[in-house]
């Protein structure tokens, strides 16, 4: 078994799993890219956390240009003060206000900014932690490529359909081996996340 610590490793084990010779060589790397994609829009890890810290203009908060997905977020206030998420439609309904208002409740994304309500009567500091888009392999590698390199071929391989047969049994074979690696991964992440102890409610 070959070694896959680099992107140019990761697109030679891609090579010879396929076997198909050269003639998919100039494909490579769009198959290994398609399937990075293909990770990051269902993987929630802890290598993919970034903090979210951005001051509130003009009533909203520009959302970070790497955000995929929120995991928690609060306003920077003593005590800090829990926002809830809703949807944009909802936050311009309950609070028509659009100006300055009150200490906001709620928050929702609205298009490249996020938005509130009540509209902030000041410029607080939206406060977190977000999940990022990752740079790709082919700049810099990351903790998840170095930990879990099968998972990244498995997805370059599943995303071959779209130049193999659709009777080539092995694409149901790198399907379900993409699936079953992701699941343990995220299943680490997510046992980790909660070890310590029980879980507790803890009154709002």
């Amino acid at each position: 078994v070959m070694s896959i610590t680099t992107h140019t490793e990761l697109k030679t084990a891609v090579k010879n799993w396929l076997n198909r010779g050269t003639e998919l060589d100039s494909y490579l790397d769009d198959l290994v890219l398609f399937g990075e994609k293909r990770i990051y829009r269902k993987l929630r890890v802890r290598a993919m956390e970034t903090a979210l810290s951005v001051t509130i203009s003009s009533g909203v908060a520009a959302i970070p240009s790497d955000y995929v997905e929120l995991k928690y977020a609060y306003l920077s206030t003593t005590p800090v003060t829990k926002l809830n998420m809703k949807e944009a439609g909802w936050i311009i309904e309950a609070y028509p206000t659009r100006s300055a208002d009150g200490l906001p409740k709620f928050f929702a994304q609205d298009g490249s900014n996020f938005i509130f309500g009540p509209y902030p009567d000041s410029g607080y500091t939206l406060s977190g932690t977000y999940y990022k888009r990752l740079d790709p392999l082919a700049s810099t590698t990351n903790a998840i490529f170095t930990t879990h390199p099968d998972l990244y071929l498995f997805a370059a391989l599943a995303e071959s359909a779209i130049f193999l047969k659709a009777s080539d049994q092995r694409l149901a074979v790198w399907e379900a081996r993409f699936n079953d690696v992701l699941g343990q991964v995220q299943g680490e992440y997510n046992k980790g996340r909660l070890s310590g102890g029980a879980l507790q409610m803890v009154p709002a």
